[in-house]
């Protein structure tokens, strides 16, 4: 496994999934208090993103091959996107409210477009897109897990997340993460357009 291609997937995969963003959300519109209900939901979700993700690094470069668009296109719009996505993290209020008729949030919105939305795979395409042999690839696996494995625990664990770090680390933490997450979608970008000039 290479190490530096690990930790880099390991950092843009957290920053852009946010496992304890994602866990706060769990917790605001989980249906059920009852803990088997929620690790069955939380573990659903995971699988179902991890296997999108994985999936979708692997083969979506392939698909976008066939409908003409280039991996260096995809940079670009890519960064464009999660510079969005870090824009709002930054500057605007999260909502979340919890719905008496939701029964399963484990694909919608958990899964899609939460866990594995467009800045997520995104992310996962080019990450994979960039390792160029065996021992990189098996580091963003590895990353893909560990991040997965992390939000799997947070939610689970989402009652004390909410009391550890309350409303204001949570406005610090997500601020902040969006910040990281801005500079990652410039360097996206960066990288694109430098590949398409030359």
């Amino acid at each position: 496994m290479d190490l530096p291609v690990f930790l880099n997937a390991l950092t843009a995969l957290f920053v852009i999934i946010d496992p304890i963003g994602t866990a706060l959300i769990f917790h605001a519109i989980a249906p059920s208090e009852v803990l088997r209900v929620r690790i069955q939901i939380a573990l659903k979700a995971i699988l179902i993103s991890a296997v999108l993700l994985v999936a979708f690094g692997n083969y979506g470069e392939v698909l976008l091959e066939q409908l003409g668009i280039s991996i260096h296109a995809l940079r670009i719009s890519g960064g464009l996107l999660l510079f969005y996505t870090a824009f709002n993290m930054v500057t605007s209020e999260l909502k979340f409210s919890k719905g008496s008729d939701i029964v399963d949030i484990s694909v919608f919105p958990l899964s899609i477009p939460l866990l594995a939305g467009p800045g997520s795979l995104t992310v996962s395409i080019l990450l994979f897109s960039n390792a160029s042999h065996g021992a990189e690839r098996l580091g963003v696996l590895f990353a893909v897990i560990i991040v997965c494995g992390l939000t799997f625990i947070a939610m689970i664990l989402s009652k004390y997340v909410k009391r550890l770090i309350g409303k204001t680390g949570d406005e610090i933490l997500r601020r902040f993460l969006g910040v990281l997450l801005a500079a990652l979608a410039i360097q996206f970008i960066f990288d694109g357009a430098m590949n398409i000039i030359h």
